[in-house]
């Protein structure tokens, strides 16, 4: 089957790279050899004049594979599991003298030895582990076989042939389209590297269309659904496209621990003109802000259709993509989010903060930075490459942050490793062990030159990490996944087992956090509604029986979701006496006026609070980002929400702020209910209301959600989202 001329490659013949599931070279309908006497005629032996794969929604192939939620007129099975054909012969097929085999060929130089060339030879009983195919029954001129896939051949699309022997050589069936056959990982499958055993589990992490994803605040957690539509009309080929344009060998997308990796540099832009194009800097005139998202499906078939990078995206846009990317293909895959992400640029284990003498940060020498929320994927897996206990979630990671050799990626990197420290197993897990067990040390940088750790917190990073319940909406906690409980035994044994393997601090901090005074400060924002003024309110408490004075310093930044500050919008210095044994507050009012004018995409703003005792020059530090409260988006559902029925969907928004909007946009997405469509309006003025209807038709029954977003030049991340119950048609 191999192509028998190929290019020559450092004096040896090889075959060209076989990178392409799109590409494809048929094989020859004849392969005779030697004499063929001159009487010879197709017609006297067995030959093939049909082929019927049973691969309509409610046939058993798709039924039992758990496929038929994927809307594609072609077989789509899942490998190391049995599915059935028929073929039509021109006379009735005599095992004893009739000889044929079914051949699975992908990719333009197919070849055995790679897993691109199977031929399926009957046989008499179908063999766990391989490939076979078992005659059901024979009826009249036709043979219905049941074909089992190897547990780990190559995931793709694969065209199919049948070939019959004669004692001249193969007579083999056109190319036909019609039976072309994608085979998907299995994770019903205990043979299979994805296997998971958990029907629940199954269920949510690879067959659910809908997830929640999780942002905002540690204290201010905040959520919106995101359609991941893996079984959208053309959403397995652009999956399947994305592993061709990564040049991905075609013999290694049987291994899910390859193809989540490539699937991890290609869903962002940064190095390979992948899925998404990343924007941090609020600037999104060439495209569609990350916030306007309610799914993956417009992204993919819009990258599919134009071959370049859809724009934009940010964290929980690339991961929820990346979850529709692996989903699709058969990968169980989640969304986690992380509160209080580090981002350790130089993999010491320290995010450090340096100080002007004043107490205002300097932001010339402070690298590091704390993303307020991280949005990455777990994808479930066995891992034989690495020691027993390290398989099952695994960190994969779309968003471009570090380069991991050589491109824009992020592993898979074992959770389990990274909880007990073991650094040392690839892929990338010190930088995901930084992401949630990192400490804040803060620096004094003196006019001098030289640098003084004034005080430490191990406790700020991963606070918490969280994903969707499994067959809910509501968070399920995930931390002790990824780490011990703080000042346990075991905790501050992973930690020294991280630093053994070469993640190394920097600065020894032992004993830093000692205080030389008894005073503590804390600080709470007052829950602030968009365009509105609210209270910053700062507590010093003395627990000693000295009398101190102290001078604070607070600093209100505009700041990316990824803790990097936009502008600062505040900055107050005040002194305050503490008798002792006593406590103070000092308020601090932020009017609306002082941060409107330079919002970010998700209206963040970060409080920076320092302060020092002039009596024992201790510093104490502390800072908090609050999420503004954005109103939402209402959707109302009018009519009979059944299948093939007309329902009649009212977007309604009214304007929050004093100013008039300009250039709005609003989005509507619905799996099984409406394609994703959008809607523009000139403006809308102050309080002011817009509506929009549309007549949607749903086709898939059960539980579904209606999404909107509303995005504007002035306001972003305004969402919505309504619960429906689609009914099944009665049979009339």
């Amino acid at each position: 089957m191999s192509e028998s001329s190929g290019a020559t490659f450092g004096g040896r013949r090889a075959v060209p790279p076989n990178t392409s599931n799109a590409s494809e070279n048929d094989p020859p309908t004849m392969e005779l050899h030697g004499l063929v006497p001159r009487g010879f005629n197709l017609q006297d032996y067995l030959n093939v004049t049909g082929v019927h794969l049973f691969k309509e929604r409610w046939d058993s192939n798709k039924v039992d594979h758990h496929t038929d939620k994927y809307s594609n007129n072609k077989l789509i099975v899942r490998r190391g599991q049995s599915f059935y054909i028929q073929i039509d012969f021109n006379r009735p097929y005599n095992p004893r003298r009739d000889l044929f085999r079914v051949e699975y060929v992908i990719g333009r130089y197919p070849q055995e030895n790679k897993g691109t060339y199977i031929p399926v030879s009957v046989v008499s009983e179908l063999q766990s582990g391989k490939w076979g195919a078992k005659v059901i029954t024979r009826e009249d001129r036709s043979v219905r076989l049941s074909i089992q896939s190897s547990p780990d051949c190559i995931v793709g699309k694969f065209r199919m042939y049948v070939a019959v022997w004669t004692p001249y050589g193969i007579i083999r069936t056109s190319r036909n389209p019609e039976t072309d056959t994608y085979i998907l990982f299995n994770p019903w499958c205990e043979e299979d590297a994805v296997y998971l055993d958990n029907e629940k589990e199954r269920e949510e992490y690879v067959l659910n269309d809908i997830g929640v994803i999780f942002y905002g605040d540690f204290n201010d957690i905040k959520s919106r659904s995101w359609s991941y539509g893996q079984f959208e009309d053309g959403i397995l080929d652009a999956c399947l496209y994305v592993m061709d344009r990564a040049k991905m060998d075609l013999s290694g997308r049987g291994n899910p621990i390859k193809v989540s990796r490539v699937g991890s540099a290609m869903i962002n832009a940064k190095d390979d003109e992948g899925v998404i194009a990343g924007s941090w800097d609020n600037v999104y005139a060439y495209g569609i802000p990350p916030s306007a998202w309610t799914g993956s499906v417009d992204i993919l078939l819009e990258y599919r259709s134009s071959e370049n990078p859809v724009r934009y995206g940010q964290c929980w846009v690339f991961a929820g993509v990346f979850n529709t990317f692996l989903r699709c293909l058969g990968i169980p895959a989640r969304v986690v989010t992380n509160y209080f992400s580090a981002h350790d640029n130089n993999a010491n284990l320290q995010l450090d903060i340096f100080l002007e003498e004043d107490g205002n940060v300097n932001s010339k020498l402070t690298k590091d930075s704390v993303w307020n929320y991280h949005c990455w994927n777990e994808a479930w897996m066995t891992r034989p490459d690495l020691p027993i206990g390290f398989g099952g979630w695994q960190v994969v990671d779309s968003t471009p942050q570090e380069n991991s050799d050589g491109m824009y990626r992020c592993g898979p990197a074992s959770v389990q490793a990274i909880k007990h420290g073991n650094v040392c197993f690839q892929f990338d897990a010190p930088f995901v062990f930084a992401e949630v067990n990192s400490d804040l040390v803060y620096i004094t940088a003196k006019k001098d030159g030289t640098h003084v750790v004034e005080t430490l917190d191990t406790t700020h990073i991963g606070k918490l990490i969280v994903t969707k319940q499994v067959g809910g909406d509501g968070i399920k906690d995930i931390t002790d996944t990824y780490k011990f409980q703080e000042g346990q035994e075991e905790e501050r044994l992973a930690l020294e087992t991280a630093l053994m393997y070469g993640a190394k601090k920097s600065l020894n901090t032992e004993g830093v956090v000692k205080s030389r005074s008894d005073v503590h400060m804390n600080f709470e924002v007052e829950n602030a509604v968009l365009g509105r003024d609210f209270k910053v309110t700062i507590t010093f408490r003395n627990n000693g029986p000295a009398h101190y004075t102290i001078t604070a310093y607070l600093s209100g930044n505009i700041t990316f979701y990824t803790g990097v500050a936009k502008a600062e919008f505040k900055n107050k210095t005040f002194d305050v006496t503490l008798e002792p044994l006593s406590f103070k507050k000092e308020e601090v009012l932020i009017q609306a006026g002082e941060y409107m004018g330079q919002l970010l995409e998700q209206a963040f703003l970060h409080f920076f609070v320092t302060a020092r005792v002039n009596e024992t020059k201790d510093v104490l530090a502390k800072q908090k980002s609050i999420v503004l409260t954005i109103p939402k988006v209402i959707i109302k559902v009018h009519g009979a929400q059944v299948v093939g029925s007309d329902v009649v969907v009212t977007i309604e928004f009214t304007n929050p702020l004093k100013e008039t909007l300009k250039n709005i946009w609003i989005y509507l997405d619905g799996p099984g209910v409406t394609k994703p469509i959008r809607k523009m309006f000139q403006e809308i003025q102050p309080n002011s209301t817009v509506k929009w209807e549309e007549v949607c038709r749903p086709w898939v029954s059960g539980p579904r959600k209606l999404m909107a977003s509303v995005t504007s030049d002035s306001l972003r991340h305004v969402y919505g989202e309504l619960d429906l119950q689609i009914q099944r048609r009665l049979p009339m």
